[in-house]
């Protein structure tokens, strides 16, 4: 069974508010909108990637990528 990002975020926000509880994370939820992660680094640069139709694994990852970029 693949699950939705709607999947990892109910298994994952609270671990991730957890571990880092001064960082601000928005969740919106829309209905006909592909899901997307996006990340805002310093100088207003901000970067994002679709997460649709991605396990919970290939979300986690992409979310370690955006994080672990410096722009």
């Amino acid at each position: 069974m693949v699950l939705s990002f709607r999947d990892f975020v109910e298994q994952n926000y609270v671990i991730l508010k957890k571990a880092n509880p001064d960082f601000p994370i928005l969740i919106r939820e829309c209905s006909g909108v592909q899901a997307r992660l996006w990340a805002r680094y310093d100088f207003g640069k901000e970067k994002s990637v679709s997460v649709d139709n991605m396990s919970a694994a290939q979300v986690a990852a992409a979310l370690q990528t955006l994080a672990q970029s410096k722009h």
